[in-house]
């Protein structure tokens, strides 16, 4: 386990026992070592970034990664060098297209992850590539972060136009145009800190994607340093009233978390609920492990497609549900997440479509 992630899981087993000084001791230790972590970086002689976006780049993976887990389709890996960062990236496509310019799935990875092992675990090339859909993977390097997360917790990183946002907005869109993806119908999804950071797009870009799926995430600016971030990973952060619009979100979390606390899923619900006026429906299974759904619906909006979704996994803890545990942090037990994901993703780019062939 990589040290700095130690510290951290650390001070949060402290928290949660009420020894609140050994473990603000603990995230002491673990900014110290974040912040020399990022001097040996910033010694490095740093990318030049552009004055625009150079033009994506990307070849087959070889050997190519079995990142769908059944050796059909394509596998493509890559870079993007732009004015706010680079990043690598693998691109799963499927055998043919059923489609001239299908839908992309942009999915955003976890701490210590990477983007093969995301793919593995959470199933999604396979399940969308069926639908003739191509799935993104985008990594997070060290260099960005010791420990491969998402800089959701951070002030730069959440808002439109600037950070990782903005680099991952603009990566999508490049893609999009150099692989004849359909820009109108693009969706992102993640988990934990790449479930934070596909919320912020959600709620900063609800424009550029049409849907969002946020597995064990934290809302947006729920925290400003690494501190505030455990403390609303640990009891959430008080919501706001009023507040931004997001583009639709299916949210899934498991109530036995012990990493990112259940609470989170419930604020980030009530932070894209905003101010309107809503109604819900509930529904609960079992599918290896006891779930409750809730839809959220706009009153006056009988016909249009929930446009939220809270599926609270009973008994799960912080892993994709319904994964594969060739993957780190999957859970092969209880609904299956990125099924769930594509058919609300797919609902909604219908929803979107009709809408705008609409008169007037």
């Amino acid at each position: 386990m990589n040290p700095l992630f130690k510290r951290f899981v650390s001070a949060g087993k402290l928290m949660r026992r009420g020894n609140l000084a050994a473990a603000t001791a603990e995230i002491q230790r673990a900014m110290r070592t974040a912040t020399n972590a990022a001097a040996t970086t910033a010694r490095r002689p740093p990318p030049q970034p552009t004055a625009r976006a150079q033009p994506v780049r990307g070849r087959p993976a070889t050997p190519a990664p079995q990142a769908d887990g059944d050796g059909q389709g394509r596998v493509l890996e890559g870079s993007y060098q732009g004015a706010l960062g680079t990043r690598s990236w693998l691109l799963c496509e499927p055998p043919a297209r059923h489609e001239k310019t299908p839908p992309l799935v942009l999915m955003l990875h976890g701490c210590t992850q990477d983007p093969a092992d995301f793919a593995r675990g959470t199933r999604m090339s396979a399940l969308a590539n069926a639908r003739g859909w191509p799935v993104l993977y985008v990594a997070q390097p060290v260099r960005s972060n010791a420990n491969k997360c998402w800089n959701w917790f951070v002030p730069a990183d959440q808002h439109r136009g600037a950070g990782e946002p903005a680099l991952l907005a603009a990566l999508v869109a490049e893609l999009a145009a150099a692989h004849a993806f359909d820009p109108r119908r693009v969706f992102v999804a993640g988990l934990s800190a790449g479930g934070a950071m596909a919320a912020t797009l959600a709620r900063e870009y609800p424009d550029a994607f049409v849907a969002a799926g946020v597995h064990s995430g934290v809302r947006p600016g729920a925290a400003h340093d690494v501190a505030s971030a455990f403390s609303a990973m640990r009891s959430g952060a008080p919501v706001k009233a009023g507040g931004a619009s997001y583009a639709p979100l299916i949210v899934f979390h498991g109530d036995a978390d012990p990493t990112v606390a259940v609470v989170n899923g419930h604020q980030l619900v009530e932070a894209a609920l905003g101010g309107d006026s809503w109604t819900t429906a509930r529904e609960s299974g079992s599918t290896g492990r006891s779930w409750e759904r809730t839809d959220y619906r706009r009153v006056g909006s009988p016909a249009a497609p929930p446009p939220i979704e809270l599926w609270i996994v009973h008994g799960a803890g912080h892993a994709w549900s319904g994964g594969d545990k060739a993957g780190s942090y999957a859970d092969p037990r209880g609904p299956d997440a990125s099924a769930e994901m594509l058919r609300f993703f797919d609902r909604h780019a219908a929803a979107r479509m009709l809408a705008e062939a609409a008169p007037g």
